[in-house]
């Protein structure tokens, strides 16, 4: 009994360790964001994205869930994931002048844009892109 007690708990452990795989997204709004990376000193990466996009998808399943690139982006930067067709996303798209999907913004803390990149990357460019913000920082 207490070694299937034990088996269950390890089940249930590793399967909550592997939901929790990949960049962890802030949730709440935008000036919530800000407002964590001043405290923290961090700039934010904001996921523009749209529902229909593809290479948004793609950069989903395959470049957010790569460890080395959540490792660096959890340690990094405060993460947001937005739907720029939605709610806030719609003001964020025209304040960032976002004109295709996804749009990989780098922000500091006060608005201002440490840089763009447009179009899905592989997790070896995208963790390039990290890492070369960082140091300008």
């Amino acid at each position: 009994m207490k070694l299937s007690l034990a088996i269950f708990a390890l089940l249930i452990c590793s399967i909550s360790l592997q939901a929790q795989s990949g960049i962890t997204f802030f949730e709440g709004t935008f000036a919530e964001a800000k407002t964590q990376a001043a405290k923290e000193n961090k700039a934010i990466f904001l996921d523009a994205y749209t529902v229909w996009c593809g290479p948004c998808k793609w950069m989903e399943k395959n470049t957010f869930t790569d460890q080395a690139v959540a490792d660096y982006y959890n340690s990094n930067f405060i993460n947001v994931k937005m739907d720029m067709e939605k709610g806030e996303g719609i003001a964020l798209a025209r304040k960032y002048r976002v004109m295709a999907y996804p749009t990989l913004l780098f922000i500091k803390s006060d608005g201002t844009v440490l840089g763009q990149k447009m179009g899905a990357k592989d997790a070896k460019n995208f963790l390039a892109i990290g890492k070369q913000i960082n140091s300008s920082l």
